[in-house]
């Protein structure tokens, strides 16, 4: 069985440290293929993701060595490029979206990469078309199977050009960096995705001897360079799990301290749970969130109701879109959620209508949430996770509900969370995994 059972309704108190970023980590630990030299990443999560990921870099000849919880060093100085076409490969590249990262760094450091479609969460079209396009316009030949369902690229050399990426995409941007950092001449690559997760990656590329210019920025310039050498490298915290931290102490009206938080990489996260009525002091590098009996949703000027949608960094990040929508079911006030770019990640919402909240769901990519202020608790239900991000939304929900809750599916949380229900434990949380 494949579940979480939760008695909720109890506040939790004390102080949590957030994992490593899942999203940065698929990031720089694909990027270990671009060199033959010894790289050292630290803060690595211990989640199903990552950690398939990781499995995917020793399939393919990468030497791993585990040098202290969370830390390793890698070495891929005898890739096997024979791994892509075993079973083994094949059926472990299909489990996680973050495979498709793979292919940038073995496009420009070996002439080829293949690929079988990636999985990842069920929130919609997650087409691959900006990753392709770019290393289509470095010189990459590309085909896709249809019949297979699998992509691979060619390219003997790699040359530098003028890319506009035709989507903001994280990991569209971080691809094409990882093949422009070895291929021949300039490339500038305009409309480019600039979340931290993407500054981090050119940081840990520069360190390794790659000249990318523009970091933060929506205009990077990347001079090719020869080889790359080693480095050394830690993982920020994950934003996503801090502010999910947020929400958990306000839907269980809880006092809790989100330890070595980077105050400064956090963007808009604070403002936005501001305007949803959370108290957040921040504390040098910690955050304080004190226990509230109520929070209220701010309106705009004129007094209408609030919108809140994601967007491009340094615009709202998608992936704490569910967690607002959860805590705003117990706030007073109301709220318009539009979550702009998957179409399917509301699709939550109808296991929060049978806990008793009042959301209505417009379409697909616009919910109303009419908060009830705790004038009624949300009740403990049987449901199932349909992704990483609802999921711990949905157990958010479930440490507030009176009564048990049981959630199924939960091995989607253990993609993005790292062993959840033994650190919320910590906290007083009455959770057991089933």
């Amino acid at each position: 069985m494949d579940a979480f059972e939760v008695i909720g309704g109890q506040p939790l108190s004390g102080a949590i440290s957030p994992q490593g970023a899942k999203n940065e980590a698929l990031q720089v630990l694909s990027a270990t293929l671009l060199t033959d030299r010894p790289v050292t990443i630290s803060n690595v999560p211990d989640i199903l993701d990552v950690n398939r990921l990781i499995e995917l870099l020793r399939g393919l000849g990468v030497k791993i060595d585990r040098l202290a919880p969370g830390t390793y060093r890698f070495r891929a100085d005898a890739i096997d490029l024979d791994f892509f076409s075993s079973a083994e490969f094949q059926q472990n590249a299909q489990r996680i979206r973050g495979s498709v990262m793979l292919i940038g760094p073995l496009l420009a450091r070996f002439g080829k990469a293949y690929l079988p479609k990636p999985g990842g969460d069920k929130i919609g079209r997650r087409r691959l078309d900006t990753h392709f396009l770019g290393l289509q316009k470095l010189g990459g030949a590309f085909h896709f199977d249809a019949d297979a369902s699998s992509f691979s690229i060619q390219a003997p050399q790699l040359r530098g050009t003028y890319l506009l990426m035709d989507e903001i995409s994280v990991t569209g941007t971080a691809n094409v960096i990882m093949a422009a950092v070895l291929a021949e001449g300039t490339t500038q690559i305009y409309n480019a995705a600039c979340e931290p997760y993407v500054q981090q990656l050119c940081r840990m590329l520069n360190r390794m001897g790659a000249k990318i210019s523009g970091v933060g920025s929506n205009l990077l310039t990347i001079e090719g360079v020869d080889r790359l050498e080693g480095t050394e490298h830690r993982l920020l915290p994950d934003m996503i799990e801090i502010g999910s931290f947020i929400g958990l102490a306000a839907m269980t009206q809880s006092e809790l301290t989100i330890k070595d938080v980077r105050v400064s990489e956090l963007g808009n996260i604070l403002g936005v749970f501001e305007k949803m009525g959370v108290r957040v002091e921040v504390r040098e590098d910690d955050l304080y969130v004190p226990a509230q009996e109520e929070y209220e949703i701010q309106t705009f000027i004129d007094g209408s109701i609030l919108t809140i949608y994601d967007a491009p960094w340094p615009g709202f990040t998608p992936d704490l879109m569910s967690v607002i929508l959860v805590m705003a079911t117990q706030a007073k006030g109301s709220v318009l959620i539009h979550q702009k770019m998957f179409e399917s990640r509301l699709f939550f919402v109808d296991k929060l209508i049978d806990m008793g909240a009042q959301v209505i769901l417009c379409d697909p990519h616009r919910a109303t949430v009419i908060g009830l202020n705790r004038r009624s608790q949300l009740r403990g239900i049987s449901m199932s996770s349909p992704d990483i991000r609802a999921g711990v939304a949905l157990l958010i929900a479930a440490l507030s509900a009176k009564g048990k809750s049981t959630i199924h599916n939960i091995h989607q949380i253990d993609r993005g969370y790292q062993a959840i229900d033994t650190r919320l434990r910590a906290l007083g949380a009455d959770i057991r995994r089933l």
